[in-house]
């Protein structure tokens, strides 16, 4: 048998695979071919597209700051810790990868809305968050922070503790043991998950509608504009829609690189590098 040529993959497994692909690939295809190319570096550079693609980087990466300052912690809790009801806590934050994007806005809305069960307390302190730049940010995080939990927490888990142990043996604290030992050896599942969670971000529409509205400038975001544009200038809608599909493609694809070069599959090939237990505690 030639050990090069097999790949253990049946025949018909890449048919289907192939049907798989068309349907996610074609829909794009037909959305290449429909676009104005003639005109298509106007429609994107108008000043409300401009404007809308400027926000949404700005708030994409607020977002994903803070999904790694709130998510590293509760990714460290869910793989490291044992306390009741940790699978329902589980449960709950990756609720928002299958909870209706629109439901989470309205959940946004009455937390943090003049009415909401913490809007009024902040308005007495002058803080307006619904229908604000920073209702972008919340409703980006929101829905972004599980997937940098579950591909953090899937790192953890794949590390082991036993670095983590040995460095503890050798007198080093937790707190140096998080920075010097755990940290560098799920750093790649840490990078990926950051990248998924800014092109979650950047394509987030739902709950930005529902509970930051669309102003110009201030909350419509990329996905609004090509939503309104769509409406009155399919050929703009069509450009920036190419436009954010461009930008999520190379942003994810920065997550999925090969072994070696910081994607996912990464945080597994280099743990010995990665977390010397003696460098740690030393």
């Amino acid at each position: 048998m030639n050990r090069q040529a097999y790949s253990g993959v049946p025949r018909w497994i890449h048919a289907v695979a192939l049907l798989a692909a068309l349907v996610v690939v074609l829909p794009l295809i037909a959305m290449v071919a429909r676009v104005n190319w003639a005109n298509f570096l106007p429609l994107v550079s108008s000043e409300s597209a401009l404007s809308a693609l400027g926000l949404s980087l700005r708030t994409s990466a607020a977002s994903t700051a803070l999904c790694i300052v709130l998510g590293v912690p509760l990714a460290l809790v869910l793989a490291r810790g044992r306390f009741p009801l940790q699978g329902l806590l589980r449960s709950l934050v990756l609720l928002p990868l299958v909870l209706p994007p629109v439901v989470g806005g309205i959940a946004l809305l009455y937390t943090f809305g003049r009415q909401g069960l913490l809007g009024s307390t902040l308005e007495v302190f002058g803080l307006q968050i619904a229908f604000s730049t920073t209702a972008v940010v919340l409703a980006q995080t929101f829905v972004a922070m599980p997937f940098l939990v579950v591909s953090l927490e899937g790192a953890l888990r794949t590390g082991g503790e036993r670095y983590e142990a040995v460095a503890a043996t050798l007198g080093a604290s937790p707190g140096r043991v998080f920075r010097r030992v755990t940290l560098p050896l799920v750093l790649p599942g840490l990078a990926s998950g950051a990248v998924l969670s800014f092109a979650r971000s950047l394509g987030e529409f739902g709950a930005t509608l529902t509970f930051a509205g669309s102003l110009q400038g201030v909350t419509r975001t990329l996905p609004l504009e090509i939503y309104l544009q769509r409406e009155t200038d399919p050929d703009a809608a069509v450009a920036l829609s190419l436009v954010l599909v461009a930008v999520a493609v190379a942003v994810v694809s920065l997550a999925y690189r090969r072994p070696g070069g910081g994607g996912p599959r990464a945080s597994a090939s280099r743990p010995t590098t990665a977390a010397a237990p003696g460098g740690a505690a030393a």
